[in-house]
């Protein structure tokens, strides 16, 4: 299996907003997570940098570098090529990752079936609820502990790579897809995909505790449907198999 993915200074994220170090972390794990979703572990990666010139002259790449490394080394993932220039302004990054599975365990999206049951590896609307902390002016290092863990879900997102392995191996998911868009949307991808339709109830979806940002359940309920960028695993399964 292969992904590849874009991230862009000021659309994906900002640098006052991040640590060279949480970058370099994110834009590996981005890459996993896609692989993840496949029932697939990741084996070697492709990187290729445009600076601009304002990161040249400090430590940021060899901190970026250390951040990609860490998760690299956790996940024994070797980097095996790419590419580092010059732009003009905006820092771009762009990440290519190979992995591999079992012949006839991959997991498509196409594979749900009617009467299959929906299902997440874990909370959602963290990640969204950390971008809300970051567009108001919280920042890491004075956060409290709450917030800070919100904060971690957006800046440094850990891929679910054992679950995705653990779901292909054992044929368990039908269909799978990593939450990077939102619930809303990622599902939508997996029905079309499968040629299916799907109904989600509002007290069935685990919802990230946002009581730090969030002032009603409303809130937290829209930033778990739409926030995106959880990057925990959304399959559909046999509820037989599963209970």
């Amino acid at each position: 299996v292969i992904t590849a993915d874009l991230l862009v200074e000021g659309i994906d994220f900002r640098l006052d907003w991040t640590t060279p170090e949480y970058l370099g972390h994110k834009a590996l794990a981005v890459s996993l997570s896609d692989v993840a979703a496949m029932g697939a572990r990741a084996d070697w990666a492709m990187l290729s940098i445009g600076v601009p010139p304002g990161l040249w002259g400090d430590h940021f790449l060899d901190m970026f570098y250390a951040g990609w490394h860490d998760l690299a080394a956790e996940h024994g993932v070797q980097l095996v090529g790419g590419d580092i220039s010059r732009v003009p302004d905006h820092l771009v990054v762009d990440s290519i990752v190979g992995g591999s599975v079992k012949k006839g365990k991959a997991v498509r999206r196409s594979g749900s079936r009617v009467g299959d049951g929906i299902y997440v590896t874990g909370r959602l609307g963290g990640a969204a609820a950390g971008l809300e902390c970051l567009k108001n002016g919280r920042r890491i290092g004075s956060a409290d502990p709450d917030t800070m863990r919100l904060l971690l879900r957006q800046l440094r997102p850990n891929p679910r790579i054992d679950a995705g392995v653990h779901l292909g191996s054992t044929s368990l998911a039908t269909a799978m897809i990593d939450i990077s868009d939102g619930l809303s949307s990622d599902l939508d991808h997996l029905i079309n995909a499968g040629g299916v339709g799907a109904h989600i109830f509002a007290g069935s979806i685990p919802i990230e505790d946002m009581n730090a940002i969030f002032e009603n359940d409303a809130a937290s309920l829209e930033a778990a449907l739409h926030g995106g960028e959880d990057f925990e695993l959304l399959f559909t399964a046999d509820e037989k198999k599963l209970s």
